[in-house]
């Protein structure tokens, strides 16, 4: 597997045409990035391509795939259900492992700097990129869609674009970029054509009418029925499952119900255990009960939450680690030694209040361990990340360095590329101290309200926790040392200041 890798699901005004999906497609082959879905639909008139590769070549792969489109599609003959504003209209990049939402944020800012400056396409950042609040919300960005934006772009300060000029491409019109976590296309059908009670239903249950939290919903009429169209932008939070239940609840006020629903994209396989869970009530449900994943972990010589003991034992599964730690190479070092113990810590903690969950002595407190539940398990998978992402960024420093040796008469550019490389050294560590201090917390609050009997258990979390945050921070200060950069400094010390109190 890369040492970085990002997925990125670029969103195209084109759902009909199946040659010009092929040509998009085809221009976006670039060496180290991977097709994995394409989605056609015709009543949206759009298609959803979702690629991963490495972080450099998925960046360069969007950039050839929105020129593509622009020379394809024409958004002043462009008819479908879906709300656009582009020819490509959305391109999100996702974290996936050795990168960080913030590394995806300096990515969708390079990409859209570049498409503006390639295509004279406007270009307009969104979700963890947005430059001003307002902006986070796509909806917000995209009102009025690509007509709408034509006419006020030159007049209306608030819809000037953060890259390119103020007037939008005569055929392409418009692209967002932009950055967020993994996002579930998610559409329910009823058994009816009125459009209407789809609305009412993707009204119920948005977040931004005062449904669930992380939907997104609108209604449309697809294929002769009423269909409620979600993103569901944090499953962990609000999974599936729980959307599910209210769209059917909320039909059946209407006399309606569902008739099937349908994935656009990919889905997390995380999120389909979390709805074997809830339907079939398993009672004593792990991921680790499942044969594939049990096999898998076997194979890799991992176990998965504890539950199976491979050949070898679970010492097979950390041995590789330890024995990476000890040999007499920089990396991996303390700053990947940190982000493992937290996220031992973040593991330990879930342990303990998955096996209060659902436990009769503990139903009262079943909303705040779901909760714990969720956050600890995001910030697992971050810190797990972590421990790739610190060596790698370790290693960005050394090349930056080395590089600034060999080439003349470029030190100005020389002791840039050091600098990036250190604040990028220095930024890693502190998203570990920021998460293993929120990891530390969340286990303290669960001792009142969790079995008592696992008290050892979050006392090793928390020991755990405490040792990450004491390692992270010791490796944010030693490369402030080496910074001239005096307002990073000061804005890094601040935070970390922070977290000693």
């Amino acid at each position: 597997m890369p040492s970085t890798l990002v997925e990125c699901v670029p969103n195209f005004s084109e759902g009909r045409d199946a040659a010009k999906v092929d040509a998009i497609v085809e221009a976006m082959k670039v060496p180290g990035v991977y097709l994995l879905d394409r989605e056609m639909d015709s009543d949206h008139n759009r298609c959803v391509i979702t690629l991963v590769g490495e972080r450099e070549a998925i960046q360069e792969a969007a950039i050839r795939g929105v020129g593509k489109a622009a020379e394809l599609i024409d958004l002043t003959k462009h008819q479908g259900a879906h709300p656009r504003m582009g020819a490509a209209d959305v391109v999100p990049f996702i974290p996936i492992d050795g990168v960080t939402i913030e590394d995806c944020v300096a990515m969708a800012r390079h990409v859209g700097a570049e498409i503006a400056k390639r295509f004279q396409i406007p270009v307009y950042l969104y979700e963890a990129a947005a430059a001003t609040p307002e902006r986070q919300n796509l909806e917000n960005i995209r009102r009025g869609q690509f007509e709408g934006i034509r006419a006020e772009i030159a007049t209306n300060p608030a819809r000037r674009p953060d890259f390119g000029e103020a007037r939008v491409h005569p055929t392409a019109g418009a692209t967002v970029v932009g950055a967020r976590k993994a996002l579930i296309a998610y559409n329910v059908f009823l058994n009816t054509p009125d459009v209407d009670i789809a609305k009412k239903i993707a009204k119920a249950v948005r977040f931004s009418s005062g449904g669930l939290r992380f939907v997104k919903g609108a209604g449309f009429l697809v294929r002769g029925m009423a269909q409620v169209s979600m993103n569901l932008t944090d499953f962990e939070q609000t999974p599936v499952h729980r959307v599910f239940e209210l769209v059917k609840r909320e039909a059946a006020r209407y006399g309606v119900i569902p008739v099937s629903s349908e994935i656009v994209g990919l889905i997390p396989k995380k999120a389909l255990e979390q709805a074997a869970e809830w339907f079939l009530q398993v009672e004593n449900f792990d991921s680790s009960l499942i044969l594939e994943n049990s096999l898998a972990a076997v194979m890799s010589g991992q176990m998965t939450a504890g539950k199976t003991t491979a050949v070898g034992g679970l010492r097979a599964g950390v041995e590789p680690f330890i024995e990476q730690l000890a040999a007499p190479t920089a990396t991996p070092g303390g700053g990947s030694a940190a982000a493992a113990s937290g996220a031992m810590a973040a593991g330990l903690a879930g342990m303990v209040a998955s096996m209060s969950r659902g436990k009769k002595a503990y139903a009262q407190f079943e909303s705040q361990l779901n909760a714990a539940i969720a956050r600890l398990g995001q910030l697992r998978e971050e810190l797990k990340a972590a421990i790739d992402a610190d060596a790698e960024s370790y290693n960005l420093v050394m090349k930056a360095y080395k590089s600034a040796k060999s080439v003349e008469g470029a030190a100005s550019d020389g002791k840039a590329a050091i600098v990036s490389a250190l604040k990028q050294a220095t930024s890693v560590p502190m998203g570990v101290a920021e998460r293993v201090a929120e990891v530390e917390e969340i286990a303290e609050k669960l001792k009142p309200i969790t079995n008592p009997n696992m008290k050892s258990d979050l006392t090793t979390a928390i020991a755990l926790a405490k040792a990450a945050l004491e390692g992270a921070l010791a490796n944010v200060e030693i490369n402030l040392e080496s910074l001239e950069d005096a307002a990073f400094v000061a804005e890094t010390r601040k935070r970390a200041l922070i977290l000693k109190v």
